[in-house]
């Protein structure tokens, strides 16, 4: 298999057809289809199912976009590794759609910054996805919560271990958390995410009944609504970091207090094992006092 075809092949299945793709490696359309059309022969397989418009990848197809991947981005870590410029090439990064999230465009362009050669191209999806993408190959890291299914080829380092609290709106005189929660309005997280799950958890092992006024998918959000006086809520310390914020009320959530932990997942044999690390430790300083330091291998 030569780089080209490959590099024309991943070009197809990013922008759908044959003519777009032309344009992106600079070829002419009848270049890219002699190029994909060696590359079948070369493996004996159709990649492409013509009949369709576009052309729609065959299951073959689909299995050797995901090696053609895997053989450019170890051929870019191959090339940087000896040019004795290891931090370079793209890093494919994933995270869940998270308040942690805020952190990590921080940290992208610190290390964007102190790393000139290094790329970043991140996604954002549900945490099972991200997982299996960074299983298979297809991330090089992610940013997710802890969480019960890690397969034992993939490693989750925490770089961030938080409090939750329970925040009231300004002037609110109640200084007893279990008392608010059962007599305020409630804004509740309402979402798949494993900090939904804990923080219904705890309410429950209280025994709160939480008067519900509002259900709501992103803890941002939450936050505005008691901020403008709606209920009371409970979110993670990293999302409280407008100077706004410092009016709410803010109580302890649990009995002893909660604390969640987001960190990243990777393959525990990785070509990119340095730049995770490196892209660890940033985020472990922007989270300040709540930063996890990296255990070492």
């Amino acid at each position: 298999m030569d780089t080209r075809q490959l590099r024309t092949l991943l070009a197809i299945a990013s922008h759908g057809t044959f003519a777009q793709a032309a344009d992106i490696v600079g070829l002419t359309p009848s270049a890219v289809s002699q190029q994909i059309n060696a590359l079948e022969q070369e493996l004996r397989t159709t990649l492409f199912d013509r009949s369709s418009r576009p052309p729609r990848p065959t299951p073959h197809g689909m299995q050797v976009i995901e090696v053609a991947r895997a053989i450019l981005q170890l051929e870019e870590d191959t090339k940087s590794s000896l040019r004795g410029d290891q931090i370079a090439g793209t890093l494919m990064l994933g995270s869940v759609r998270s308040s942690a999230l805020n952190l990590l465009p921080k940290a992208i362009v610190q290390m964007r910054n102190q790393y000139p050669l290094l790329k970043t191209n991140l996604r954002v999806s549900l945490s099972s996805t991200l997982i299996a993408d960074v299983a298979a190959g297809r991330l090089d890291a992610a940013v997710v919560a802890e969480h019960v299914g890690f397969p034992n080829a993939l490693r989750w380092s925490p770089f961030l271990r938080e409090p939750l609290w329970l925040i009231a709106p300004k002037g609110t005189r109640s200084s007893d958390s279990i008392h608010l929660l059962n007599t305020s309005p409630y804004v509740r997280f309402r979402s798949t995410v494993p900090l939904a799950n804990l923080i219904d958890t705890e309410i429950s092992r209280l025994g709160c009944v939480t008067q519900d006024i509002a259900e709501i998918d992103t803890i941002g959000a939450i936050v505005t609504c008691v901020r403008q006086g709606l209920g009371v809520s409970v979110v993670p310390h990293v999302a409280l970091q407008e100077p706004e914020d410092l009016e709410l009320v803010r109580l302890p959530f649990g009995q002893p207090q909660i604390n969640r932990q987001i960190g990243i997942v990777e393959r525990t044999v990785s070509p990119r094992g340095e730049i995770i690390a490196r892209l660890h430790s940033v985020l472990a300083d922007l989270c300040r006092a709540h930063g996890v330091e990296r255990k070492r291998d």
